[in-house]
């Protein structure tokens, strides 16, 4: 790597220790780390308004003269009070600065400057409290976008923004590209210095735009490349040989209550023969909320446990662990399966047990199958004679963690199950180190759950609908946008995500929510404030909520309790995307849909529908304009999951999928963060720089004729000493 961009932060005028205390708090340790250190956001300075255009209380830009002398008065407890009037064409604007005196020398009178803050408007009279200034010209424009980045105590948008100036002057012209230069000439890609550049300081729009475009090609290509050579390490061999007659398998077939799918007996036939073989299985079971992929993991458990061997089953929360644990452990003990539930609330006394039966010598002393969350990495969970390691909700969990199951488990096969239907596209990316068997046949019985799309003036039907389903002896999810109240500093901010040159208008980008946040005053319902409401106007119904800034021994409570029964309606933020089975609940209000990404919506609806009661999905539209109408009824007339994430991917970019993936699964380090690539909505874009990482890898699999790329990659990931060997 470059020796500049390398070093230290301190290597920076004016970073002491101090600072550098700050920077490592936002895990800036190197100047590479503050030039990737990109903005959160942009003030829109550009939008110049005349006085008269403006709204009282809106943030914006004004081209103001200064028309009277600078005059300060001190009033009380020591502050004064820097006044001076400004005026346009359209009206005249008093403008305050607090404890500033020294701007009194700032603006003369005459001249010109472009300010930017929060107007107030009282009749005829304007008023600026301590805007942003800059002096203005016609002939040499100001940049019409102002970075804001991400704060800690310690660190001013004044300091970081002056020591990235440092940053920039020096690193942008001493840095190598390490993008090939073919690929970078043909994907029609700006340089990585010039990128790097306008990120920070745009020039205009369409600079931001297409350095947006190489930033966004960079971590697409590099968490591809990343993800590509993790998948390039061989199998594990001397795994135990697992292979079970079908007389035997025929015990389990027989305690089953039903018989499986022909989807299900694929999987569970191609479970077996991965496992019958010597070299580890490593398979990936996909398939829609319902359709049955806990038993085809119960068939493998079974596998292994007949084998001779022990089987560990490990699931992202404790409540999804004791689901699986109620369902599987009696069914495995009819069969003289001896298994255990280990979790952060097994007690100390428990935990000891489990461990010491857990390695016990004595077959007959030993547990064969133990269920568990992220617990089973804890240091003194291991095992005997490991088999087969399995992951619930693989997308939950990271490529880490997945790995330290398996070291617990030398050589054991390893199957991991998602209930998130992953695009093509991605998961040859996401998975590609697994084998994949689909389930894509639901059980009979499982019903389809009517779905519509209603706005906010169907309210007192829904209220009517809830109390309907409830006094029927149904339950009730009423699912609420994560809402964050926005300091007045975070208004009129357009997020880094934004493009100007999308498809659809700004407005409805902007309304196309999570990643994005609302520019409008759309009524946001948050959980804890609708519970509230909910029960005030229904205090006969047994309404509770959960989120997930609770305690998980909260959450635990109030999910447990909607199990048994004891609440009714339940209002949460997306926590229950992946949650405990709870047939009896038939309807699925989301409230302010428009903000969800397509897949998330279809995996709350796979929520209700789990049982005999006829179950609705209701998608309440508070606003996003056409663009999120079009939307919604993809979800109102598509109930196959792949279509839906083909949907989602296409219209929202990758972010919804890649996210989980990069946060969990790989460790980072200098400066790869999925900043750009999470909101870029072009797909196509993902889908060349996979195209060109597999292309790469295919040719040369350990990078030796890319030195630059592989430097960028062991610099970037703080990865294994083997991965890249």
């Amino acid at each position: 790597m470059n020796t500049y961009l390398s070093a230290p932060i301190t290597t920076l005028s004016g970073v002491g220790e101090a600072r550098k205390k700050a920077y490592a708090r936002l895990d800036i340790h190197t100047v590479k780390d503050l030039l990737y250190h990109f903005p959160r956001a942009f003030e829109n300075r550009g939008d110049v308004r005349p006085l008269s255009d403006v709204r009282s209380g809106e943030k914006c830009a004004v081209v103001l003269t200064v028309s009277t002398e600078c005059r300060v008065a001190r009033v009380k407890r020591g502050m004064t009070l820097l006044k001076f009037r400004a005026f346009d064409d359209s009206g005249v604007c008093e403008i305050t600065f607090f404890n500033q005196d020294y701007l009194r020398s700032v603006f003369p009178l005459g001249s010109v400057f472009r300010f930017y803050g929060k107007v107030e408007q009282t009749g005829n009279r304007y008023t600026m409290t301590s805007p942003a200034y800059e002096p203005y010209t016609e002939i040499r424009p100001l940049p019409p976008l102002f970075p804001v980045y991400s704060l800690t105590e310690g660190l001013s948008q004044k300091i970081i923004s002056a020591n990235i100036a440092q940053v920039l002057s020096i690193a942008t012209a001493r840095m190598e590209d390490p993008l090939p230069e073919d690929i970078r000439t043909a994907e029609g890609l700006v340089t990585l210095p010039w990128a790097l550049k306008q990120i920070h300081t745009p020039d205009d729009y369409q600079s931001l735009h297409e350095a947006k475009r190489r930033l966004a090609f960079d971590e697409f290509f590099r968490f591809a490349l990343a993800l590509g050579t993790m998948g390039k390490t061989p199998r594990t061999t001397g795994a135990p040989i697992c292979a079970v007659p079908d007389t035997t398998m025929k015990e389990f077939y027989d305690a089953l209550p039903y018989e499986l799918t022909g989807a299900q007996a694929k999987a569970v036939a191609d479970i077996r023969r991965d496992m019958s073989c010597d070299t580890a299985m490593s398979r990936m079971l996909v398939g829609d909320v319902g359709c049955g992929k806990t038993v085809c993991a119960a068939a493998a458990m079974f596998v292994a446990v007949k084998s001779g061997r022990q089987a560990a089953l490990m699931a992202p929360t404790g409540i999804l662990a004791a689901q699986h644990a109620d369902d599987l452990l009696p069914f495995f003990a009819s069969m003289g399966i001896k298994g255990a539930l280990l979790t952060g609330h097994t007690t100390p006394a428990q935990k000891k047990k489990i461990y010491a039966a857990l390695t016990a010598v004595d077959p007959a002393e030993r547990l064969d199958v133990v269920i568990g969350t992220q617990a089973l990495l804890s240091e003194g969970v291991n095992f005997a004679a490991p088999g087969l390691v399995i992951t619930d909700e693989q997308h939950r969990f990271g490529v880490n963690q997945r790995a330290t199951l398996s070291e617990k488990n030398a050589h054991a096969h390893l199957l991991c199950m998602s209930a998130t239907p992953i695009p093509r596209s991605l998961a040859l990316v996401l998975y590609g180190d697994l084998d994949v068997s689909r389930i894509d046949e639901m059980p009979p019985g499982r019903q389809r759950v009517d779905t519509f799309v209603v706005d906010e003036s169907y309210r007192a039907r829904l209220d009517a609908f809830i109390r309907k389903n409830v006094g029927e002896g149904g339950q009730v999810y009423v699912v609420c946008p994560a809402v964050e109240e926005k300091s007045e500093d975070e208004e009129g901010l357009i997020p880094l995500w934004a493009d100007f040159g999308r498809e659809g208008s700004f407005g409805e980008q902007m309304a196309m929510t999570p990643p994005w946040e609302p520019s409008d005053q759309t009524d946001m319902k948050a959980a804890v404030q609708f519970a509230r409401d909910l029960s005030a106007r229904m205090p006969d119904l047994r309404v509770a909520y959960v989120h997930g800034k609770m305690k998980a021994a909260e959450k635990d409570q109030v999910m447990g309790d909607f199990a048994k029964g004891e609440v009714q309606v339940l209002v949460s933020t997306t926590v229950i995307e992946v949650g405990v089975n709870v047939p009896n609940a038939c309807l699925m209000i989301v409230e302010n849909a428009e903000r969800f990404g397509l897949s998330q919506l279809h995996q709350l609806r796979g929520r209700v529908g789990r049982g005999q009661r006829k179950s609705y999905c209701i998608l309440v539209r508070a606003g996003g304009g056409d663009t999120a109408k079009a939307r919604l009824e993809v979800m109102r007339t598509t109930y196959d999951g792949y279509r839906i994430a083909e949907q989602d991917l296409t219209q929202r970019g990758p972010g919804d999928f890649l996210a989980p993936v990069s946060g969990a699964g790989i460790r980072q380090s200098g400066g790869f963060r999925l900043q750009v690539a999470e909101g870029w909505p072009d797909a196509s874009l993902m889908d060349h720089a996979f195209n060109h990482a597999r292309a790469i890898l295919n040719e040369d699999p350990t990078l030796d004729k890319y030195p630059d790329l592989r430097e960028e990659l062991e610099s970037v990931f703080a990865m294994a000493g083997d991965i890249l060997n």
